[in-house]
């Protein structure tokens, strides 16, 4: 255990998994709680593998870097960590418009790990433990929970808790496959967790079984970069994290990624050994993430492609190990070899570790609600990959909403669900509690429909004053902001009262084909009375594109506003849809399954009409 702290028998949250979901909600959670006294546990395998990068060595990118700029505009700490361990930083999409731009890095994975583990460590009122869980505690009747019972060194510990957040990754029941070999395990190197499993059955939870997969990792001494594609950072890398001075940033060596590619030879061999690759030769019957697929999925979904991107990624500075993002496989050892040795660059590359594929546990996400509890379980929590999500982003992000939440149901305040307006964090809890997944979900700018609004950019603005009332937000973030907000306000005052070749600055800058930088070079030839802070180039990138999406923006809050009543409404728990007259028995069905927190949310289920929508509300009224 860690923090000095002597292990108590009871705490106000206990996290279960030190993964991305798992270190936002013990942060969350831990920031929520000390200063009432309260105290936070977190239970996981090997405190050693706390934030780890289990995969891809690289955080943010279209719409995920949207969404760790929420995370920090709430005061979470993953952009944090990713700007005092990235070795490159790079803005996707920067010749396209802000609503679809995304920040990436790439980590060093090591460093990254221990930043999380540093900033985690300084706070007083988190424990962090070694042990497995064996049990879930829970009243019989009630299904509140009440507690775990976790196992380490040989001894059974019992803790009390009011909350409970599970974040187990691809550990419950987690299956390994390379080939014709299985071994079980959350990740290479660590076991899997069972008792997690069956103790939700108890609780009547349906559990489903996802698979994933990683690509192999390969020696940068044995590649030959001299016909390969050079791939760089940004020339003036951007922080993610609003408390990140740019002085001095960024804080590690950068370094360049490369672009290599899978042939005709490869793929001709990949359908040569079909019969033993775990997904099509039976081994796997789960279903994988569609957006990110296994390199024998691709060749033999996209027979026509004679080849493939691959990008060779460094997972760190102090290590040789380069991350082949883009062929992701469970094929037997001996083929990726081959695989690997087809592509240019890459004759004499030599495997450090093989890829494979994992199946595993999670809960079908129908059974939690949007503020990430679940509603036959009071005070029981899930995030991350156990209700059906990729990525350490969306991970995250269900974390810190999960430790929030845990919090607020221990003081009796109402959980917080953010809307699809608001937030990616709002579409991605919506899809997820209104759509069963069939592969493991993954954010995508085009799920959102007020991307315009949603850009990341603008993620103080629209999260930070929010996060501060719910308390996530320190005083040091938040007198940020407030300077922010207020050079922000000096500077379009400005541009309201100053012309230039007839026309207001504020008017001019509403022209699309007009650029930061040209803006930027405007003011610079002027006199004006503006401080350093109102030039500065990401706040003028939030202005302009304002007033540039301002017509966009302002049908967007027409519709909000129209809808608002009714996204709002809300419907009791539980409201059996049967006992509703006129009430279509399909949605019946689909509506007692999902049991939707809002009629908004009724709205977007599969199988539920407008008419459905107006027998409900007509119902709702009469309650």
């Amino acid at each position: 255990m860690t923090n000095n702290q002597k292990q108590l028998d009871s705490y106000d949250v206990i996290v279960v998994g030190g993964g991305h979901a798992g270190a936002e909600a013990a942060w969350a959670a831990a920031n929520l709680t000390r200063e009432q006294g309260g105290r936070v546990a977190l239970i996981t395998i090997d405190p050693g593998t706390i934030g780890v990068m289990s995969c891809n060595p690289a955080i943010g990118g279209l719409a995920k870097g949207q969404m760790v700029r929420e995370i920090d505009a709430l005061g979470g700490l993953m952009g944090l960590a990713i700007d005092r361990t990235g070795i490159q930083f790079r803005i996707l999409n920067l010749s396209k418009g802000p609503a679809v731009r995304g920040p990436r890095a790439q980590a060093d994975k090591y460093l990254y790990a221990a930043e999380v583990q540093r900033l985690l460590g300084t706070r007083e009122n988190l424990d962090i433990i070694a042990g497995t869980i064996d049990d879930i505690h829970f009243d019989a009747v009630t299904k509140r929970i009440e507690g775990v019972t976790y196992s380490s060194g040989g001894k059974n510990v019992t803790l009390r808790t009011k909350s409970l957040i599970l974040t187990t990754g691809t550990f419950m029941r987690g299956l390994m496959h390379t080939g014709e070999s299985q071994t079980k395990g959350g990740r290479v190197g660590e076991a899997a967790a069972y008792p997690i499993s069956g103790a939700l059955q108890k609780l009547g939870l349906e559990l489903g079984r996802l698979k994933t997969g990683t690509p192999p990792r390969i020696d940068v001494k044995t590649i030959d970069f001299s016909s390969l594609e050079r791939q760089p950072g940004d020339e003036n890398p951007v922080p993610f994290s609003d408390l990140t001075e740019r002085s001095g940033f960024p804080k590690q060596k950068q370094v360049d990624c490369w672009i290599t590619h899978t042939c005709e030879k490869s793929h001709e061999l990949i359908r040569a050994n079909l019969d033993r690759a775990p997904m099509y030769n039976g081994q796997i019957e789960t279903a994988g993430p569609r957006y990110c697929p296994s390199i024998e999925d691709k060749v033999v979904r996209f027979a026509d492609r004679h080849s493939h991107h691959v990008f060779l990624e460094p997972e760190s500075l102090s290590t040789d190990e380069i991350y082949c993002n883009g062929i992701s496989t469970s094929l037997p050892a001996d083929i990726q070899q081959q695989v690997v040795n087809a592509m240019p660059g890459c004759e004499r590359a030599v495997i450090l570790r093989h890829g494979y594929a994992i199946e595993y546990d999670m809960v079908w996400p129908h059974q939690i609600d949007a503020t990430t509890m679940v509603k036959t379980a009071p005070g029981l929590f899930l995030a991350g990959q156990i209700n059906g999500t990729s990525g350490y982003e969306e991970a995250g992000a269900q974390g810190m909403l999960a430790g929030m939440n845990a919090v607020r149901f221990n003081g009796g305040d109402d959980l917080v669900r953010f809307t699809r307006d608001q937030a990616y964090l709002g579409v991605l809890m919506d899809d997820l509690v209104t759509k069963i997944p069939r592969e493991p979900y993954r954010m995508f700018t085009s799920r959102a429909e007020y991307r315009l609004l949603l850009r990341a950019d603008n993620t103080d603005f629209r999260l930070t004053p929010l996060g501060r009332e719910l308390g996530l937000v320190d005083d040091t973030r938040y007198e940020h902001f407030e300077r922010k907000r207020k050079a922000r306000e000096a500077l379009e005052a400005y541009m309201t009262n100053t012309r230039l070749d007839g026309d207001t600055l504020m008017r001019s800058a509403s022209r699309p084909q007009l650029s930061c930088g040209e803006f930027l070079a405007k003011l610079g030839g002027m006199e004006h009375g503006l401080g350093d802070a109102s030039l500065n180039e990401d706040l003028v990138t939030t202005v302009l594109a304002d007033l540039q999406y301002a017509g966009y923006i302002g049908r967007h809050k027409r519709q909000i506003d129209k809808l608002a009543a009714q996204e709002a409404m809300p419907i009791p728990m539980d409201l059996d849809y049967t006992d509703i007259t006129g009430l279509r028995n399909e949605a019946a069905q689909t509506l007692n399954k999902f049991a939707p927190a809002t009629l908004g949310q009724a709205a977007r289920l599969a199988g539920v009409t407008p008419a459905d929508l107006m027998v409900v509300s007509v119902a709702l009224a009469r309650v």
